[in-house]
């Protein structure tokens, strides 16, 4: 029999959100679906351990036949994934089997080559590694001996540690690779086994999607071709091959703002989070986000008092930390309200009205709040 999704149902007036907001939050989204910008969504509000509002959106598929997204169908979450493939790490660093401050060669020795020898793991969880344009083939897909080896050849594109520029495969890659050097376990093993199933969550989000249960995945489209296929879904890349429901990451993230426990299950402490979730890299701009100061935690970001931002709302509490996913979603924390929010859709949309529209979505979420 399925697990229970973990947290409780209540409605958005006993966990004290404003209606006119939420209301015109729903009408933007559907405004959205009319226009044409994306087939489908999904929104989820938690609060204090609490699931206040889960509606679906539209369409999860389109080809042949159209298919509505109900509240079983998982999205594509791109990079929303890397919070979750760190989460492990943070597991890691909890049993006493990693540091934050090891270099990745003290576990994968052959990562010294090509200058990285000195590279240490908070550096590349802060995207402060140095190799920003590191890719792996789809030959490493099901082969991850091979995946090992072309991440340890990784180049450098700049001095560690002497700027700050998004990852956007290179950095989860490698903290997968450390997860398997250290566990010797598949890193899709150890995010299911020591992150989502604790949490009841390993029906609500998957890095790997097994052939059973892909029937649920939603297609991702966009203006150039996306992979939809087993392969890809299987794989479960650590930057942003991940898919779940709205109401799985919702749930995650209370327990990021419940200190590391969500119902009567502990997973991590209020130490570890608190530090992850901290902003590691002050107000230094991002060279991959337009100079934007991303205020860079160990997986998610924050929100900070910097004029711009992305994805977390320009009204949002300082405090507020998340993370999305290419031109399609995000996911945050407000540990200021004890909020989570995420957003999933299945069209990468471009800048800048990508960017835009995610503004609008999360400062009508932030208004609601009472």
């Amino acid at each position: 029999m399925p697990e229970a999704y973990p947290l409780p149902s209540s409605d958005p007036a006993k966990l004290d959100f404003a209606a006119a907001p939420l209301q015109h939050l729903d009408r933007l989204i559907r405004q959205h679906i009319e226009e044409g910008r994306y087939p489908g969504a999904q929104i989820a509000l938690a609060r204090n351990g609490q699931l206040a509002l889960y509606r679906c959106y539209g369409d999860a598929k389109t080809e042949p036949a159209r298919e509505a997204a109900t509240g079983d169908t998982l999205f594509l979450l791109f990079s929303q994934t890397k919070v979750l493939t760190s989460a492990a790490v943070w597991t890691l660093i909890e049993e006493g089997r990693l540091s934050f401050m090891d270099r990745v060669a003290d576990h994968l020795p052959e990562f010294a080559a090509r200058g990285k020898g000195d590279i240490t793991l908070h550096q590349v969880m802060t995207h402060q590694g140095g190799f920003p344009s590191g890719d792996i083939s789809r030959e490493t897909w099901t082969d991850h001996k091979r995946m090992r080896a072309e991440v340890c050849d990784f180049s450098l594109d700049w001095t560690p540690g002497t700027r700050l520029q998004y990852h956007p495969r290179a950095a989860h890659l490698t903290q997968a690779m450390v997860i398997e050097a250290v566990t010797g376990q598949d890193y899709r093993d150890v995010i299911r086994d020591k992150v989502l199933a604790p949490l009841g969550l390993a029906r609500e989000i998957f890095v790997g999607v097994p052939s059973a249960e892909q029937e649920r995945c939603a297609d991702t489209y966009a203006a150039e071709a996306r992979d939809n296929s087993p392969e890809f879904k299987a794989a479960g890349m650590p930057s942003g091959g991940g898919y779940a429901t709205a109401r799985g990451m919702a749930a995650f993230y209370q327990m990021l703002l419940g200190g590391g426990r969500l119902g009567e299950v502990r997973l991590l402490s209020p130490r570890l989070v608190s530090y992850v979730t901290k902003n590691h890299t002050g107000d230094r701009g991002d060279d991959a986000m337009a100079g934007i100061p991303m205020h860079r935690g160990l997986g998610p970001h924050v929100r900070g008092d910097s004029d711009r931002i992305r994805g977390l709302g320009t009204i949002a509490a300082p405090q507020t930390f998340g993370h999305g996913g290419a031109g399609t979603s995000y996911s945050w924390a407000d540990p200021t309200s004890g909020v989570s929010f995420t957003y999933v859709t299945n069209y990468v949309q471009p800048d800048p009205w990508h960017s835009a529209r995610l503004d609008r979505i999360s400062n009508l979420v932030h208004a609601a709040i009472d």
